[in-house]
């Protein structure tokens, strides 16, 4: 009788433990994942050790926006990830003068400031890239000072890119949905 409880927990652990892998894997590698800040090339927005949940379902939907803060392999180490924000979107042509970024598209002939009162440190430096071709995305830190980005190395593939940051879960202080987003609907 001892023998057969004994089996019997071990059975429902086992079952247990597989309807668990067979529900928390998908969801772990296909729609969410963990991700820890790591530097500060994103301050004031993240900091070092910020804890955030990545959300990988839904660029598979639609296409990344200008503004939202993205998790990426950077074309030249795509063994790490970076975090970054997205600056310029495909048929962009971005320009960097005195600090301040201005993006020339379609849309916007004679070009536009783009928003940045998240941004505490610039750089002086003069920049120009574009225009930017179909899947191609133009990243920034929001630290410009101490960021290692698109100025630097070039343009994301939209393949490399895994995701949005989603939530931010620590330090519980700062808790929050899309953290750091700052998209411009009134911009294209």
């Amino acid at each position: 009788m001892e023998a057969e409880k004994k089996e019997s927990f071990f059975k429902e652990t086992l079952r247990f433990a597989l309807l668990t892998l067979i529900i928390v894997l998908p969801i772990r590698f296909f729609v969410a994942e963990p991700f820890i800040v790591s530097g500060v090339s994103m301050d004031p927005t993240y900091k070092n050790g910020d804890y955030l949940i990545v959300d990988r379902l839904t660029y598979h939907f639609e296409k990344p926006k200008r503004g939202e803060v993205i998790i990426f392999r950077p074309p030249l180490n795509e063994r790490r990830y970076y975090i970054k924000r997205i600056i310029g979107l495909p048929g962009d042509t971005i320009s960097i003068h005195e600090g301040k970024v201005t993006i020339v598209n379609e849309t916007h002939k004679d070009g536009f400031l783009v928003p940045d009162a998240y941004i505490v440190h610039t750089m002086p430096q003069e920049f120009k890239a574009g225009p930017l071709k179909s899947g191609e995305y133009f990243v920034l830190g929001d630290n410009r000072r101490q960021s290692s980005d698109s100025r630097i190395w070039g343009v994301v593939p939209e393949k490399n890119i895994t995701g949005r940051s989603l939530l931010r879960l620590f330090p519980f202080g700062t808790l929050g949905v899309f953290p750091g987003s700052h998209t411009a609907e009134s911009v294209n």
